[in-house]
């Protein structure tokens, strides 16, 4: 396979929409698709597999649950228990209805923050890192589709032309 990709260059999301089927149709291979707003449907269009971010999700808000719950009885039970309003702590059991808004509080802070961290290292959007969009307009009007060439620069171009772009550029991959 080559180093090269065809970046072909779309003014609505519609016609890119409209492109990245004609163009997984022809059997072409979508490298990668940059816009300056999500769209809607676009990663089925493309044929990405579904992510499986909420199970982790649930397992990190399961995680904040057993901490919390640790955390308190340990804390209020165990360790320096306390007669607070005339409520002994006996039992964690006991106590739990004091406890249900702590424990929702936890698994909330750990799912959100275990969340945006896992997000940071899937995406592999570290500090200071330079950005990977090909044209500056991806950011603001434009849409930009890379098609890998395959020893079919001449006939990709000429298809993807049909297809309703404004802007054709063959570059290296980077």
């Amino acid at each position: 396979m080559s180093n090269k990709v065809i970046q072909a260059m779309y003014n609505d999301d519609d016609i890119l929409m409209d492109a990245v089927k004609e163009t997984r149709a022809a059997n072409h291979h979508i490298e990668e698709v940059y816009t300056p707003f999500p769209v809607h449907g676009l990663d089925k269009a493309m044929g990405l597999k579904g992510t499986r971010i909420a199970i982790t999700a649930f397992m990190y808000g399961c995680v904040g649950l057993a901490f919390s719950i640790w955390m308190m009885d340990y804390m209020m039970i165990q360790d320096w228990p306390q007669d607070i309003g005339g409520k002994p702590s006996f039992t964690f059991l006991q106590n739990m209805p004091a406890f249900v808004p702590i424990m929702f509080e936890m698994t909330v802070f750990f799912a959100a923050h275990l969340m945006v961290i896992t997000f940071y290292m899937r995406s592999k959007l570290w500090p200071f890192k330079k950005a990977e969009n090909p044209d500056p307009r991806t950011t603001d009007d434009m849409f930009v589709m890379e098609v890998s060439v395959d020893g079919n620069e001449t006939e990709l171009v000429s298809f993807l032309e049909k297809t309703g772009t404004v802007e054709i550029k063959v570059t290296e991959k980077h």
